[in-house]
């Protein structure tokens, strides 16, 4: 099994989109009159996170990006720091720029708390909200610590372990295939001088004072108004299961679906799992407006 194979049975586009001052990386598939669904990774993660779902949601008619966030991955990287606004902002410009009036928003972790913003700001914008895994409600700094830590560990040390080490995390179990191929993608992007040099504005939310900021706080997720799906697994190693009830608490109407035997990727440990369920929620929230 390879990135490859998973994406072999569909008709897609590996693209750079110009969006404002910053060229933006993207892999579209889907039909282009179906509705637009957005996958927004994590921290210092990359689109390839998503080629487990693209196909499924192709094929159910939705017109599928999965996008390298801005600094992330191979999209430019402006020197200023990473904080949610100027995530949003650039979401905001992707959408503009594929012409996408509203879309279906599929976050995880950091992806989570950008859709979640953008949400609360451009309610109009947001045709359902989907959030995987989202950090942003806590400050823990023991988790901060460890994804600084790892994280920078990964992009400096020339050892491939440094990154698979820093992947792994993420998962409750590790899949040796498709884990391999997705290490040695991540190992190209984070050691490539352009991101080497930008990683202290992808960590910037990783700081207290930064973190603060950019909060997503009971009152702004109150504000949430597209239909909204909290997904998580039982050993998410960045937050436990009470953080997901907290969330989907704060979000009126939210439902919380939670994985077992899963870690901090629901999307790719558990594709079986969550596909289906993924196209249930969208088909719902599409005949409800």
């Amino acid at each position: 099994m390879s990135i490859w194979t998973e994406l072999s049975g569909i008709d897609y586009r590996h693209a750079y989109v110009e969006t404002g001052d910053v060229t933006t990386r993207a892999l579209q598939a889907g039909p282009e009159d179906g509705e637009h669904v957005v996958f927004l990774h994590g921290t210092t993660g990359h689109l390839e996170a998503f080629v487990r779902n693209i196909p499924a949601h192709a094929e159910a008619g939705y017109r599928c990006h999965a996008i390298d966030m801005l600094g992330h991955g191979y999209t430019g990287k402006p020197d200023r720091p990473g904080e949610i606004p100027a995530y949003v902002d650039h979401l905001m410009a992707y959408l503009d720029a594929v012409g996408a009036e509203r879309a279906h928003l599929v976050g995880e972790s950091l992806g989570g708390w950008v859709g979640s913003w953008a949400a609360s700001e451009y309610p109009d914008r947001v045709a359902s909200l989907q959030l995987l895994c989202m950090g942003g409600t806590k400050i823990n700094p023991a988790v901060m610590e460890r994804l600084k830590t790892s994280t920078r560990a990964a992009a400096m040390e020339p050892d491939i372990s440094y990154t698979r080490d820093r992947l792994a995390l993420l998962w409750a179990e590790w899949d040796e295939d498709l884990g391999e191929e997705l290490t040695r993608v991540r190992y190209e992007i984070y050691h490539h001088p352009d991101f080497q040099r930008n990683l202290h504005n992808l960590l910037a939310l990783q700081e207290v004072e930064a973190r603060e900021r950019n909060l997503l706080r009971p009152d702004r997720m109150a504000r949430i108004k597209a239909p909204t799906l909290v997904v998580w697994g039982n050993k998410n190693p960045l937050g436990d299961v009470p953080e997901a009830e907290a969330i989907a608490a704060a979000i009126p109407g939210a439902r919380l679906e939670v994985f077992t035997e899963c870690g901090h990727w629901p999307q790719h440990e558990k594709a079986s799992l969550y596909n289906p369920l993924s196209l249930a929620f969208l088909a719902e929230s599409s005949s409800s407006h």
